[in-house]
């Protein structure tokens, strides 16, 4: 019988539905970093048919398994390097677990701690399925060097820690992308409902970076993003869904949110104009709609961020 299919809203969640014990200091994190190996698991360490709502960068310096993302499987063996990024059904099979650092992190954290414009410096963020790379001692190193960083600093004090923290994961990123993708084929080239889901995840980037900057004053609907790739809705709606878990509704609402927390951290417009920037009629409307997802009215979360 099929093991039921998790969704992962963070890190504290995953490891609770996996019945591992969480230090605390991982609950509720928009960023997260750690060494699985210190986590209380036994070999072989199986997680079947989940999904995440956070992306996720392994590094299994010695570890060995294989995982299998979108219906494609990879081997993983010591001195791996892979990400997995939102909305992807995944499962694992971990045979080796003696150092494997993961670093987690949401959309919202990238938005505030590095700019708006994430998702055009770094493209492969929003990728349907990325090959894993196996590298050298040396090639490895590179990698290591700048999270055992990121490690460090999660722990510590400073009260500048998510300054130096969200820098530290920028040059991880540059890292990835010049590894990873420079010159990269997607593997699903020929798949036309990734194509689909990969096209989508870009125009509602494009959308509410246009919101952004004032070039639109609309926000776009279901059947917006659906003709814009000249499809039915409902079809449209159906491949999303099923191809990553989540309807098309529901990421539009979780961009949304995740913009309306940058702006409120970042900007220094008021309320009022973020609402009407991101296509709200009434600041009332708004502020509803923020609380339905957060539990805090705009204000709150602004006041609680600074």
């Amino acid at each position: 019988m099929a093991k039921e299919l998790h969704t992962f809203k963070n890190l504290s969640d995953s490891l609770r539905q996996l019945d591992i014990d969480s230090p605390d200091t991982y609950q509720n994190e928009d960023f997260t970093i750690h060494n699985a190996a210190l986590l209380p698991t036994s070999m072989p360490f199986i997680t079947m048919n989940y999904r995440m709502e956070f992306f996720c960068l392994v590094f299994a310096k010695k570890a060995a398994g294989s995982y299998t993302t979108n219906d494609v499987k990879f081997g993983v063996e010591p001195g791996t390097v892979f990400f997995i990024n939102p909305g992807h059904l995944s499962s694992n099979i971990w045979t080796v677990i003696d150092e494997l650092y993961l670093i987690t992190f949401t959309e919202s954290y990238l938005k505030k701690n590095v700019h708006a414009d994430i998702f055009d410096e770094f493209p492969f963020l929003l990728s349907e399925v990325v090959n894993p790379r196996n590298f050298s001692d040396d090639e490895f190193r590179c990698f290591e060097d700048i999270y055992l960083q990121i490690n460090k600093e999660f722990n510590s004090n400073s009260v500048y820690k998510d300054k130096i923290i969200s820098s530290l994961l920028v040059a991880l990123l540059i890292k990835v992308k010049d590894k990873f993708w420079q010159g990269y084929n997607p593997i699903y080239e020929g798949n036309k409902d990734s194509k689909l889901v990969s096209t989508f995840k870009i125009n509602l980037e494009k959308h509410f970076r246009e919101l952004a900057a004032g070039k639109a004053d609309k926000q776009l609907r279901v059947s917006d993003y659906a003709t814009l790739q000249n499809l039915n809705e409902s079809y449209l709606n159906s491949v999303i869904k099923s191809k990553t878990g989540k309807p098309i509704s529901t990421w539009i609402s979780d961009k949304m949110v995740s913009e309306a927390k940058s702006m409120l951290v970042k900007s220094k417009l008021s309320i009022k104009e973020i609402a009407f920037t991101l296509g709200f009629l009434e600041i009332a409307h708004f502020s509803t709609y923020f609380k339905k997802y957060t539990g805090n009215s705009p204000a709150d979360y602004r006041k609680s961020a600074q």
